[in-house]
């Protein structure tokens, strides 16, 4: 494909002058970058002639995804094929001119490509380089295959994302995005930022780079609460709850007269009492089965069959308006139609119209978080065609168009 002009407008938001290389694919390492970019990094992203993969997923639209459209904006792209023996030598030069490296191939496929730290870190001896892996650097696994659905299963979230025990016998629900590569992007991110404070911050900078290694395993598992101090500590095994959750009751999703749900929360015993006059039935609250967590915990069946009875005679819009007036945590369970529309996403620009020539149509996209009042985020441009910038990116590094030119003939880009 044929460079196009740059896209750029001066970066906004606190990270602008920050350079970072991306050498992702799928979905951890590019949800990393694409954090950092929102905030004003310039990201230039490695893709193999062919495209990121990503670019395929989902439902296409004249072989364009839409989810590609955010995934990777306010990026720049270039192609490279880190086969080709050349390629090497041009990503140490984009490294030299970077703060950041981020990458989630297999662990020790870049150092087979001559791109291992110290590689990486000839040009630059302050590197930060990123490592996002399935079950990190090191250990027993380290060389197994995996996806974020594999983070989460060994994470433990697979295990907890189910109906209760004896309620069905299909197989152990999803969550219904690729979580665990999320969760492993936005470690990934943090502790970018935490090892750049530790090299620039001024007060406590010692100019050094730092090697991070995040896995999508490690991720998952850091985000499971309770669940290893309780089997450390009592020998229990946290299980499946459906809707509800297993240490405050009432919390879950409740029928409405209408066919849908509402989830609320009055876990606390000033919002339980509220709930309980609200449905018409206040003794509920001193009721010794109910008079605590601990009890509404130990009877939780009966209480959501008498919340369930008394939303299953409201519609859910009713339900909603009766349980905000009364002050308790309420909502619909939004679709993507009804997010579109939610004027509080609309309010705080999290759901914003972005002109994409790919659709020659606004494509929605989520707003920037997080939200930085007085230097916020942009979305500055739409996820790019394959190799959009090569020409501009490589001309920084010094290559003419003849150069660039013999590159494309040759394969490398």
């Amino acid at each position: 494909m044929s460079d196009i002009a740059s896209q750029t407008s001066p970066a906004a938001g606190p990270l602008a002058g920050l350079r970072v290389l991306e050498l992702g694919h799928f979905v951890a390492a590019p949800f990393c970058t694409r954090l950092l970019a929102d905030l004003g990094a310039d990201v230039v992203k490695v893709e193999p002639p062919g495209g990121d993969p990503v670019r395929q997923w989902g439902q296409l639209v004249d072989g364009h995804a839409p989810w590609w459209s955010m995934h990777g904006r306010n990026k720049r792209s270039i192609t490279l094929n880190l086969k080709h023996p050349k390629a090497a030598a041009i990503v140490r030069d984009l490294a030299a001119r970077s703060d950041v490296v981020v990458e989630n191939f297999r662990p020790g496929q870049l150092d087979r490509m001559g791109l291992g730290d110290a590689a990486l870190r000839a040009g630059r001896p302050d590197l930060v380089v990123a490592h996002i892996s399935g079950f990190g650097q090191d250990g027993p696994y380290r060389d197994r295959a995996a996806f974020g659905v594999i983070g989460e299963a060994l994470g433990g979230l697979r295990h907890l994302c189910n109906h209760p025990a004896g309620t069905t016998d299909l197989p152990p629900i999803r969550i219904g995005i690729s979580i665990g590569d999320s969760l492993a992007g936005l470690y990934g991110a943090f502790g970018i930022m935490a090892a750049l404070w530790r090299r620039d911050a001024a007060r406590v900078g010692d100019g050094r780079g730092r090697t991070l290694d995040v896995a999508l395993t490690d991720s998952v598992l850091s985000m499971m609460e309770g669940l290893l101090p309780e089997y450390g500590v009592l020998g229990t095994v946290r299980q499946p709850a459906g809707s509800r959750i297993p240490t405050a009751a009432p919390t879950s999703a409740y029928p409405c007269a209408d066919g849908t749900w509402i989830v609320l929360a009055a876990n606390s015993q000033p919002l339980f009492a509220r709930l309980a006059a609200l449905m018409g039935r206040p003794e509920l609250a001193a009721d010794p089965r109910f008079v605590d967590n601990p009890a509404r915990l130990a009877n939780v069946e009966e209480l959501d069959r008498l919340i369930g009875a008394w939303t299953g005679t409201l519609t859910a819009a009713d339900c909603d308006r009766r349980l905000e007036a009364a002050d308790i945590p309420a909502t619909l369970i939004a679709s993507a139609a009804a997010v579109a529309a939610d004027p509080q996403f609309r309010h705080r620009g999290m759901v914003r119209e972005v002109e994409d020539p790919a659709f020659g149509r606004p494509v929605l996209q989520a707003g920037v978080v997080p939200h930085v009042a007085d230097d916020p985020g942009a979305i500055r441009w739409p996820g790019p065609a394959v190799g959009a910038h090569t020409g501009e990116v490589l001309g920084e590094l010094g290559l003419g168009e003849a150069a660039v030119a013999a590159l494309r003939a040759e394969g490398v880009v």
